[in-house]
């Protein structure tokens, strides 16, 4: 089984530059998708050329902001949007799919905002969403996939000393917050295969950042550690252009 994650910025602005072709071409099981910018009808508008998966959306009250999308060849037993907390839930940044090994969990976070105006709420999201998924994990193994907004270590950031505690996505709250779900059991799976790997997710719009890879890895794909035997490779795709992010994926035998 593939598993592809992509934050695409926009899935009506992907749309128009080969993103139906680029997802035959990946050719995964199950296409989770992140900051779709749209509306439910919107979202299927813009995959209604894409044949052969069942589409599920959890949409932002916001119209034109955040949302998650999971596309999956397999129909899954059942869909839960959100996580139950009504402060964390207009913004449709969650949606979960159980299948009869595992739960698959689509993840948008909070981007902690100019000035870290948002690093409060970020550090409460990731409280409440670390709870979410030991909740899970309780139940059967878990697959969270998506941009968790963090460059975990020195290794994930082009530029680690000019950003940390300055720039959303480098504090050492985020960092913490993202290491807590590693000791919960979730295993970051590109770092697992790829100890000393180089390879970014995510380069700003400015000053060509990508094309001269100054980058971040902020979108991952965790499993519960029972699952890490049956995965074939985890791997980072940064020649897939159409968002500023490249899809992230793991294949995985089931």
């Amino acid at each position: 089984m593939k598993i592809i994650s992509w934050n695409v910025n926009g899935i009506r602005s992907v749309q128009s530059k080969g993103f139906a072709e680029t997802l035959a071409r990946l050719d995964a099981d199950c296409i989770l998708l992140q900051e779709t910018k749209a509306q439910a009808d919107q979202i299927d508008k813009a995959l209604a050329g894409i044949d052969g998966y069942h589409i599920y959306s959890n949409c932002a009250e916001r119209k034109g902001y955040s949302g998650v999308t999971i596309l999956s060849r397999q129909a899954p037993l059942q869909i839960v949007n959100d996580m139950g907390i009504a402060e964390h839930d207009r913004e449709g940044r969650v949606i979960v799919a159980e299948f009869e090994q595992f739960f698959l969990l689509d993840v948008y976070v909070p981007n902690s905002g100019e000035e870290l105006a948002r690093l409060d709420y970020r550090a409460s999201w990731d409280t409440e969403l670390l709870a979410y998924c030991r909740q899970l994990q309780g139940k059967k193994p878990l697959i969270a996939c998506g941009d968790f907004n963090v460059a975990h270590r020195e290794i994930d950031i082009a530029r680690p000393k000019p950003n940390y505690n300055k720039s959303a996505g480098y504090t050492q709250v985020e960092i913490d917050g993202f290491s807590r779900f590693l000791d919960a059991g979730l295993v970051d799976t590109f770092r697992h295969f790829n100890p000393d790997t180089v390879t970014y997710s995510w380069w700003s719009f400015r000053a060509g950042a990508r094309a001269r890879n100054v980058g971040w890895r902020i979108d991952y794909v965790l499993t519960s550690e029972a699952l890490v035997g049956k995965i074939k490779q985890a791997f980072i795709l940064p020649d897939i252009s159409g968002s500023d992010h490249c899809p992230v994926g793991i294949e995985i035998d089931f």
